[in-house]
C-alpha cells in the first residue's frame, strides 16, 4: 500500500490531509465530492478522529480515482491485458522458431498465475490485538441513515467445504460490535454458495477479511470470474508475480502477506442478524435484512498500517474506473459467448448493471435478440436490466449524445424486447427481490419512425395540464431526432399509465414519454440517466400505445401496489459539507454540488 501511495504522489494524484477529520460522515463525503472532479486525486488522512478525539491510524480513500490511478496500478493500460487474454483464448499457430519460442514462453509465465503459499508468517501478521475491538479500526460511517460504520475496501477471503478452493469477494461488511461483523454477500454470490455447504453439514465457515496491501487485490476481488476459478490467480496473470499468501493464525484460509489489516474468525451458519440500511453504489438506501454474523477470533497488522476505504453513492465514483477496468479486460472473455460482440459499454451512471450498450457485427435477421438472451445467460451479465445493442456503423458506444440521435432516429416500439429474469439484490425497482422485468433494445433495424409534430415545452405542457394539473413541467431532449425524449414532472395522484392513456389524444406532439417525480431536476441527463435506469422495472413501468411510448420513472407507492418500501437517495449532510468548507479542505462549487445533486 505504501507503496502505491508512493507512486500516486510522485504522480501528482494523491492530496495528503493533515487536518483531523472524523470517520462519522466526514472522511467519507470529502471523498466522495472530491472523486466527482474532473482532476480527482487520491485522499490520505493522516489523522483521522472520532467525536470523542479518539485517533486512528491513516486512511486512504480513492485510490483508483482516476484513469492515470487506474493504469499506475494495473502496470499497463486495461486494453493491453485484455490483448493478452485474448492471445490465450486464440492463440495464433506459430510457424517460425522464434513465434514457437514466444509461444512457450508465454504457457510457461502464466505459472506466475498461481498463488504461492509461504510457511512463515507475513507482515500482516506483525502485531496482534491485545482485546478484540473493530472499534480501534477506522472503520468508516458515510451516510446520515446508515445503520452504522461498515468496511467498504474489505477483501473477503472464504473456502468451499470440501475442498481448499479459495474465493476471494468484496462485501459489505457492517461493525455490529466489537467483535462482529455483518457479511452482506449476496444471494448470487460464490460466498453465500459456500455459505449453504457449510450450513448443510452443521459446521461453522472460515472467513478472513484483509484490508489494503496491494490495491490490486482488491480490483481482482470485483472480477466476474468463472466459479472455481481464485480470483488472486488474475493478481499474478495481471502481475507476472505469484500472489505470496500465509495462513491465517486462527483458520485455515490463506491471505496475502502484505495486507495491512487481517480481521479472522468464524460465521455460525445458524445465526443471522439484521443488517442495514445502508446507502450502496446503487445511490439509494438498501433496506434492513438479516445475514450472516462473523465471530471475529483474531486481529493482526503490520506496522505502520494504512486502512483502505473507499464511498458508494451515486455516480461518478472510484468504482467507475474499476468498471471501466473490468469492462475492457473481460471482453475477450466476452466475446468467446458472443463472437459477434465488437465492443460493449457499461456507463457509471447505469451503475454498471442498469444499463449496457453493445455493438455487434450483423449476420443475420434477429441476432440482436439472440444476443441479448446470451448477454443475460453470462455470469453477472445475467443482472443487466436494460440493454441497447447497435450495429457496427454506429457511432462509438462512448460518444453518448450521437450514439443516442443514432438509436432515436430509427426506433420504434418494435425495436424492443421485454424480458424477465434476475436482477441485482440491491435493485429496488423490481417488485421482488432478485427477480424483475428487463428491456432490450435492438437498433440495428431501421423501422424509418415518422417525425413528430413538435410544439414549446410551454405548449405541450399546456395542453398536459388539461388532461391533469399534477404535470409540473416538461423538458424536450433530442428534439432533433424522429424520436424526441419528453420528461414530465409529475406530482402523483394516479396510476402514470392511466394519465397516459389520457395524454394519448395528444400524441401527434410527442413520441417518448418518461414521468419523473416532482422534486427532480429535468436538465441534467446525466443524472436522468442514474434515475431512470435505477426506477423502472421493465414488466410494470413501460406502457406503449401505437407509436407512442410511456416509462414511468416515478417513485412507486404501496397505493399502486408496490410493498416493498421505497427507498431515500443517498445524499450529503449539508451540515458535514459546511464544516468541511470552514476547515478549508473543500471549495464551496455549487455548479458541481448541483450537476451531481450532492444534496438531492
Amino acid at each position: 500500500m505504501q507503496k502505491y501511495i508512493d507512486i500516486l504522489n510522485k504522480n501528482g494524484l494523491l492530496k495528503i490531509i493533515d487536518t483531523p477529520c472524523d470517520i462519522d460522515l466526514e472522511i467519507a463525503h470529502l471523498s466522495y465530492i472530491e472523486v466527482k472532479k474532473d482532476s480527482s486525486k487520491a485522499l490520505l488522512f493522516t489523522h483521522p478522529t472520532d467525536k470523542n478525539g479518539k485517533k486512528f491510524d491513516p486512511v486512504l480513500t480513492n485510490t483508483f480515482g482516476s484513469f492515470e490511478a487506474l493504469n499506475l496500478i494495473l502496470g499497463k493500460d486495461s486494453n493491453e491485458i485484455a490483448k493478452e487474454i485474448q492471445s490465450l483464448l486464440k492463440p495464433k499457430k506459430p510457424t517460425t522458431i522464434k513465434e514457437k519460442l514466444d509461444f512457450f514462453s508465454k504457457l510457461f509465465s502464466l505459472k506466475s498465475a498461481l498463488p504461492k503459499r509461504l510457511s512463515s508468517r507475513g507482515q500482516c501478521q506483525e502485531i496482534a490485538q491485545n482485546e478484540l475491538n473493530l472499534y480501534d479500526l477506522p472503520i468508516l460511517k458515510t451516510w446520515e441513515e446508515d445503520g452504522g460504520a461498515f468496511i467498504t475496501m474489505g477483501q473477503v477471503y472464504t473456502k468451499d467445504l470440501n475442498s481448499n478452493t479459495q474465493n476471494l469477494g468484496m462485501y459489505r461488511l457492517q461493525v455490529h460490535s466489537k467483535n462482529e461483523l455483518g457479511m452482506h454477500w449476496q444471494i448470487h454470490k460464490d460466498a453465500a454458495h459456500f455459505f449453504h455447504e457449510y450450513k448443510k453439514a452443521g459446521v461453522k465457515m472460515p472467513v478472513t477479511v484483509a484490508i489494503g496491501g496491494d490495491p490490486l487485490y482488491i480490483w481482482c476481488g470485483q472480477a466476474p470470474l468463472p466459479k472455481n476459478i481464485f480470483e488472486l490467480m488474475l493478481y499474478g496473470f495481471i502481475r507476472k508475480t505469484p500472489a505470496k499468501l500465509v495462513k491465517s493464525l486462527t483458520n485455515d484460509i490463506f491471505i496475502p502477506h502484505d495486507v495491512d489489516y487481517v480481521i479472522e474468525g468464524f460465521v455460525d451458519t445458524n445465526r443471522l442478524k439484521d443488517e442495514g440500511k445502508f446507502g450502496d453504489h446503487t445511490g439509494f438506501y438498501t433496506p434492513v435484512e438479516p445475514f450472516p454474523v462473523m465471530e471475529v477470533t483474531k486481529i493482526t497488522h503490520k506496522k505502520n498500517p494504512i486502512f483502505h476505504a473507499t464511498v458508494v453513492g451515486k455516480p461518478p465514483l472510484e468504482d467507475k474506473y474499476m468498471g471501466y477496468a473490468t469492462e475492457r479486460i473481460f471482453m475477450p472473455l466476452l466475446q468467446t459467448t458472443v463472437p459477434e460482440l465488437i465492443d460493449y459499454k457499461m456507463p457509471e451512471n447505469g451503475v454498471f448493471h442498469n444499463l449496457i450498450l453493445a455493438k455487434f457485427k450483423e449476420c443475420y435477421p434477429a441476432q440482436a435478440t439472440q444476443m441479448m438472451h446470451a448477454f443475460w445467460g453470462v455470469g453477472q451479465m445475467s443482472f443487466v436490466k436494460h440493454a441497447i445493442f447497435v450495429p457496427e456503423t454506429a457511432p462509438n458506444l462512448d460518444d453518448y449524445a450521437n450514439l443516442a440521435r443514432y438509436i432515436l432516429n430509427k426506433f420504434s416500439p418494435k425495436s424492443m424486447l421485454i424480458s424477465s429474469g434476475v436482477c441485482d439484490q440491491l435493485d429496488h425497482a423490481s417488485p421482488n427481490s432478485c427477480f424483475g422485468g428487463k428491456l432490450g433494445i435492438d437498433a440495428s433495424i431501421d423501422f424509418e419512425p415518422e417525425t413528430v409534430n413538435l410544439l414549446s415545452d410551454d405548449e405541450l405542457l399546456a395542453k398536459f395540464k388539461s388532461i391533469n394539473k399534477n404535470m409540473l413541467e416538461v423538458k424536450q431532449h433530442f428534439t432533433d431526432t424522429k424520436n424526441p425524449i419528453c420528461f414530465v414532472k409529475f406530482d402523483k395522484d394516479k396510476l402514470v399509465k392511466s394519465v397516459f392513456d389520457e395524454l394519448c389524444k395528444f400524441k401527434e406532439h410527442f413520441k417518448i414519454l418518461i414521468f419523473i417525480d416532482n422534486d427532480v431536476r429535468l436538465n441534467n441527463l446525466y443524472m436522468l440517466v442514474w434515475r431512470v435506469t435505477n426506477n423502472i422495472d421493465a414488466l410494470r413501468d413501460i406502457f406503449i400505445n401505437d407509436e407512442q411510448i410511456c416509462v414511468d420513472a416515478t417513485r412507486k407507492h404501496e397505493w399502486e401496489g408496490y410493498t416493498r418500501g421505497w427507498p431515500k437517495e443517498t445524499n450529503c449532510t449539508r451540515q458535514v459539507v459546511e464544516k468541511l468548507i470552514n476547515k478549508g479542505l473543500l471549495e464551496r462549487d455549487e455548479q458541481l454540488f448541483e450537476k451531481f445533486e450532492i444534496f438531492g
